[in-house]
């Protein structure tokens, strides 16, 4: 399997197009598997990211069987070779297309709301998606790019067949492709997670690039960083706003990374609130491949223990108090952590967590405490006012109405970043250091 998840092929992706951070791109991800691949690409080349609205036009009775595409400014693509081997009338397929046009209008009023598109007009742009099948969606996007003049347009993707470079045409002016395999059937066959991409999980990619772009008055430092754990190096992502009043280290949850959308838009709030944030790799590439590591609670709670001591040490960082905020089990790294003697964390957050997996380490845990919980998440809530009634430090239980365990609804991840600004900077006044 080529690739473990879109994280992973995003991350090599990123690596692979470095050599463009120099000619200042802007990066468009196709929805909606796109997107979470393109957003690690624009944060590597520190780069604008927007959504390049395309659509399928699927055959009617084989759907995933794309006979060509449409995008934003009336652009169209036909595939003639499938019309001729489908038999698809013109009439079928005027019909779908005016139904993925009306789509393709509902998502652009979702992702961008009043927002206009991205200017890309002499700039180069990186069309970013998951992999390519016929090569229509992405043949759409290179024109919708090119019709908004962009001056070089470079196609980036993970998987693809090997013939497709000679559908493209010259819709693209330079192709980076990872893999092209020789049995190509579907994409999703070289992702060992392929799990679908909901229109939350783009909104969420793009509020976050936003939020990169336009960084807190007074300026910020965002540096990528590698810290010592034990036998291995944890990367890392460093933000330091001017003045900082503390810093917060995320611990993410299972099958999660630094990269984490959800978390990358809590730390955005929690920069413009001038603490500075720290989101880091628990375990290395090869670590994850073993799925027992991800649920080693122990084991991640003395990394973060390392990486405690790393904050605590580096200058810029060594005299401001600090804050853990954890994610699903990574709530539970947090916790077991924070009751180490030698931690000493000012304050605790908790998103969906799951104190429990903390077990027996909860009443030592001296730090105040912050467990948020979504209303819809009944097993989850039930959990934490059991890991609750176990805490003897100052703590307190927020219940978010309406929100499921991802807090994918809308306004909710909007609320958990409210209520974790308010409990760090109420914890972390230097007076708490």
């Amino acid at each position: 399997m080529p690739f473990r998840d879109r994280t992973d092929a995003g991350r090599r992706l990123a690596a692979r197009l470095a050599h463009l951070r120099d000619t200042d791109p802007v990066v468009l991800g196709l929805p909606r598997g796109g997107v979470p691949v393109a957003a690690l690409v624009a944060e590597a080349l520190d780069a604008p990211l927007d959504v390049c609205l395309v659509r399928k036009l699927g055959v009617p009775y084989q759907p995933e069987l794309g006979m060509g595409a449409i995008g934003e400014d009336g652009v169209r693509v036909i595939n003639e070779d499938v019309l001729r081997a489908t038999g698809v009338s013109p009439v079928d397929l005027a019909r779908v297309e005016e139904h993925e046009r009306a789509v393709l209008d509902r998502r652009a009023a979702r992702y961008r709301g009043e927002r206009h598109p991205v200017p890309v007009a002499g700039r180069t742009v990186v069309v970013v998606d998951d992999g390519i099948a016929t090569g229509s969606t992405a043949r759409a996007a290179c024109r919708v790019a090119r019709a908004r003049g962009a001056a070089r347009i470079v196609l980036a993707v993970p998987v693809a067949p090997r013939s497709f470079a000679g559908r493209l045409g010259d819709d693209a002016d330079d192709v980076v492709c990872l893999e092209t395999p020789r049995d190509f059937y579907a994409i999703g066959q070289f992702y060992g997670d392929f799990t679908q991409v909901d229109d939350e999980e783009v909104t969420a990619c793009l509020r976050h690039a936003a939020a990169r772009r336009h960084r807190p008055a007074g300026g910020s430092e965002a540096r990528e960083v590698e810290i010592p754990a034990g036998a291995v190096w944890l990367r890392g992502r460093l933000t330091l706003p001017e003045g900082a009043t503390g810093v917060v280290a995320f611990v993410h949850g299972s099958g999660s990374s630094r990269h984490s959308p959800r978390n990358r838009f809590v730390a955005t709030g929690l920069n413009r609130a001038g603490l500075g944030t720290l989101l880091f790799d628990l375990l290395t590439e090869e670590e994850e491949r073993d799925r027992a590591n991800v649920f080693d609670i122990d084991l991640l709670a003395g990394r973060l223990c390392d990486v405690t001591g790393w904050l605590r040490e580096r200058p810029g960082t060594a005299g401001l108090a600090l804050g853990y905020f954890g994610a699903s089990t990574g709530a539970a790294a947090a916790l077991w952590a924070a009751a180490e003697p030698g931690t000493r964390p000012a304050a605790v957050v908790s998103r969906g967590g799951r104190p429990d997996l903390a077990g027996p380490r909860l009443p030592e845990v001296t730090a105040p405490t912050l467990l948020v919980v979504g209303g819809a998440d009944r097993l989850v809530l039930d959990l934490n006012r059991q890991a609750q009634a176990r805490l003897r430090c100052e703590n307190r239980l927020e219940v978010v109405p309406g929100a499921t365990h991802l807090f994918e609804e809308t306004g909710t991840l909007e609320r958990v970043t409210e209520l974790a600004r308010d409990w760090f900077t109420d914890h972390m006044a230097p007076a708490h250091v």
